[in-house]
């Protein structure tokens, strides 16, 4: 990585984490994972704010960083809606903002089972230039990452995607599951992915004291997720996978970090991606936003 390159990272991450811990805000508690999807819903009128970025080097590409911005709102205990912002920087190319994803969760059955079911479906608008990587499905791999801006920029992927997310807890660990299916509105067979993952804190009980460093605060973990081919090539055969341990750090203002270093592990992958994230929520949101509304009219 070059010098400038090098700076500019630190100085973005630097800005984004100083501004958050300053904001008096509550915990999202959404664990440490990036990919994978838990069963836990936003809770009804609160809205979440984040960003999540991903970083890495293709063999034989150039070094990219991309970048989704998150507003996340619960809209009923077992609704969660979220519109995602994707955006993108490749070193000696360009940097670009790549489209946007509007997602709905469903929780399917009200309380904690053994086993929880969640439907979700996403609508996407990008181009081919999207280094958000929020998935891997098909076929994805590292040399769709080494295409140029200009070239990849100028595809449309306009694509319905649906994930059956299945999570559980036990004695303190929380276990999920995801299946993901995806396809072009157009054109193109269904392509299907996965994620797997498994979290639990350092400490169930929480001290009576605020503290920072407290063991209670920290999640760890790990996921691995990849690519299961299309509907007529189904399987491993010619498809990436990734290994990620996971670490999320909530302070006691409530804003919560996230770092994940991601490891390739067959040959169609990228040798290494690092994710950074950083979120907050506000608390009933919605109750304060109708309240303003009926004051101002």
């Amino acid at each position: 990585m070059d010098s400038n390159w090098s700076r500019a990272i630190r100085l973005v991450v630097f800005a984004t984490i100083a501004w958050f811990s300053l904001s008096p805000v509550c915990a999202a508690g959404e664990g440490p994972f990036f990919i994978t999807y838990t069963h836990q819903m936003e809770e009804p009128g609160n809205l979440e704010f984040g960003t999540n970025s991903v970083t890495g080097k293709p063999n034989s590409g150039d070094r990219f960083l991309g970048t989704t911005a998150e507003l996340e709102y619960g809209v009923k205990a077992w609704w969660t809606s979220e519109l995602y912002f994707d955006g993108q920087t490749t070193a000696g190319q360009s940097s670009l903002f790549t489209g946007y994803r509007w997602e709905n969760r469903f929780r399917l059955v009200p309380g904690e089972h053994w086993i929880n079911p969640v439907l979700y479906f996403e609508f996407e608008n990008i181009n081919g230039a999207d280094r958000s990587l929020l998935e891997i499905v098909n076929h994805d791999g590292n040399d769709d990452l080494r295409e140029l801006n200009v070239v990849t920029r100028l595809e449309k992927k306009r694509e319905l995607e649906a994930k059956l997310i299945l999570g559980s807890y036990y004695k303190g660990w929380t276990i999920a599951e995801n299946f993901i299916a995806e396809k072009n509105v157009k054109h193109k067979p269904f392509e299907f992915g996965y994620a797997v993952g498994i979290s639990r804190p350092l400490a169930f009980a929480a001290r009576a004291e605020r503290c920072n460093f407290c063991r209670e605060n920290f999640q760890v973990g790990v996921e691995m997720y990849g690519g299961l081919g299309t509907y007529g090539q189904f399987g491993l055969r010619g498809t990436s996978h990734y290994i990620a341990p996971t670490v999320a750090w909530t302070f006691t203002n409530g804003t919560t970090l996230k770092v994940s270093p991601g490891f390739g592990v067959t040959e169609n992958s990228t040798g290494y991606l690092l994710r950074f994230g950083v979120g907050y929520e506000i608390a009933q949101f919605g109750r304060a936003a109708r309240t303003l509304f009926h004051e101002g009219r």
